[in-house]
């Protein structure tokens, strides 16, 4: 797990300085007037958000404001366009939204930016498209990045080729993550990437059908575990559970005890805890302390005991830089498991 260095530490403290912040200002409550919304691409059966909607939940306790959640139940993307137009329309005080497809969405939120209402992206989507967007920051994973990172992993111990189970396709940067890895064990990542669709059923019948179709495929990377469950399913029915590397991204229970079987190698821990707390807190500070400096509201976040507490309570670790925040990777594997899967499909 990362830890903030004494230079983030210096930072944070000459930024507080700077702009007269104290602890005590740090932890005043927003506006309790204020209402903000979160919208997702997520269908309703994505256990993911779970995690995402808790660090929604906190927030809006901690500054005292008002939050509204909104996703499209089946994850369908013309919904999601409609809920960023309803939350035009409905005047909120901040939104937060992922870039689930950035030609998609991108005319919603530029009305959202043209009406003066801040917006932070979170999840899916960068911090060139967060720019792009005029929004104001970006909180997540550099997909790309976290793919490669665990690509390397898998090339260490000799995997040359593998299976990328993809059941969030219609989210084109779910495919950064396939490329990543591809790319870092020197595989090509369009052939090896398989759309598994979200229905658990189908993705293990998908997976089964594939891995028999190339009985050769060295390593399998569920990309959550709405596919690494139902694909660890397949694998074990096929007989292949001592054969094929396998890891994920992202933590359930199950995830977990399949990690602590040896059954998974890692999971790809992208704290969604903090995607769903940075964004609703920062638009809370800007809006108590009538700013849009981002760098003024991250510096009065890291002072906030209540943040502080959380993240050390959760074993949490954010990376914050002038482009956004980095809430991954880190990698959970057999040895640090334990520390995490207390708040397994809660906090982590």
């Amino acid at each position: 797990m990362r830890t903030f260095s004494s230079l983030s530490r210096f930072i944070c403290a000459a930024s507080l300085a700077a702009f007269g912040l104290s602890a005590s200002v740090a932890t005043q409550a927003a506006d309790a007037n204020a209402r903000f919304v979160v919208i997702s691409h997520a269908p309703d059966a994505d256990p993911f958000w779970n995690v995402v909607k808790n660090g929604i939940g906190d927030a809006q306790k901690d500054f005292g404001v008002t939050v509204d959640y909104r996703n499209p139940p089946d994850g369908d993307l013309a919904d999601m366009v409609h809920l960023l137009d309803q939350a035009a329309a409905r005047n909120y005080d901040g939104v937060a939204t992922t870039i689930a497809d950035f030609d998609i969405v991108q005319r919603p939120v530029r009305s959202l930016v043209a009406k003066g209402i801040p917006v932070i992206t979170l999840n899916s989507g960068t911090a060139q498209q967060n720019t792009a967007l005029g929004a104001l920051l970006h909180v997540g994973q550099p997909e790309y990045e976290a793919g490669k990172e665990a690509g390397e992993r898998a090339k260490a111990v000799g995997v040359k080729n593998f299976l990328c189970v993809n059941n969030n396709a219609t989210n084109p940067s779910s495919f950064e993550r396939c490329r990543g890895f591809a790319e870092a064990i020197g595989a090509d990542f369009k052939s090896s990437t398989l759309d598994s669709g979200n229905d658990p059923t189908e993705v293990e019948n998908r997976v089964f059908a594939a891995l028999h179709k190339r009985p050769d495929t060295q390593a399998v990377l569920a990309l959550g575990p709405t596919s690494a469950v139902p694909a660890l399913r397949a694998i074990r029915k096929l007989g292949l559970t001592s054969k094929i590397f396998f890891a994920t991204f992202d933590m359930t229970p199950e995830v977990d005890r399949a990690i602590e079987a040896g059954t998974v190698a890692f999971a790809i821990d992208q704290q969604p805890y903090l995607q769903g707390y940075i964004p609703v807190a920062l638009l809370a500070i800007m809006k108590r302390d009538n700013t849009r400096d981002v760098s003024r509201a991250v510096a009065a976040l890291k002072a906030n005991p209540q943040f502080q507490q959380r993240l050390r309570t959760y074993g949490l670790a954010p990376r914050f830089s002038p482009t956004g925040v980095s809430t991954g990777p880190s990698f959970v594997t057999r040895e640090n498991v334990a520390l995490v899967e207390k708040y397994a499909g809660q906090y982590r």
